[in-house]
């Protein structure tokens, strides 16, 4: 098997705004996903003798920048688990004393055209904005469970945090994302 020669020179021209766009849509702030992109090239050119063309040069990069998000996730999330508290305020109200949705809570209907919501581009906008008021740690989770596609498994190993503290940090994400999408999309 030939080893496919890689041309660094053509890194920058070839896949930048590619690696650009898929950084900043699982970080949504361009600085972040500006120094991703470049360390990126950077490890690609450290590394880049290792290369053994088993997939595209361009997979290859993708799969190094992926490694990179993952890492940014990894260090933002180990200070912010740590104290997770498992009785926090309003965010537990939803329910009473029997697990049942409280009548004040409990969520809208989004009807049969929800599905349609979802393709929508001024939907899409308001799902990120959403997103973006999350706190911290329930945005690097959610993001990396349902933008990333990462497994349960991988994402309590990558943050370094037990299963309850997931099932905790994306159950209240959820709820939070459910109240802002009612209060912004379908009210």
């Amino acid at each position: 098997m030939e080893i496919t020669r890689i041309d660094e020179s053509k890194w920058v021209d070839n896949y930048s705004d590619k690696l650009m766009r898929f950084a900043y849509n699982r970080v949504r702030d361009r600085e972040t996903a500006l120094d991703l992109v470049q360390d990126t090239f950077l490890s690609a050119l450290k590394s880049v003798d290792s290369f053994k063309g088993e997939i595209s040069e361009k997979n290859w990069l993708f799969l190094i920048l992926r490694n990179k998000i993952i890492d940014y996730y990894r260090k933002k999330a180990r200070n912010m688990v740590t104290n997770i508290d498992f009785s926090e305020n309003d965010e537990d109200n939803h329910f009473d004393e029997n697990g049942v949705w409280r009548k004040a809570t409990t969520p809208q209907d989004w009807g049969k055209d929800a599905h349609q919501s979802l393709e929508n581009k001024e939907f899409q906008l308001i799902l990120q904005k959403c997103i973006s008021k999350l706190k911290e740690i329930q945005r690097i989770v959610f993001t990396l469970k349902y933008v990333n596609d990462e497994e349960t498994e991988s994402i309590c190993k990558e943050l370094e945090i037990n299963s309850n503290n997931y099932w905790v940090i994306i159950h209240r994400a959820k709820l939070n994302l459910r109240k802002c999408i009612e209060l912004n999309w379908f009210s």
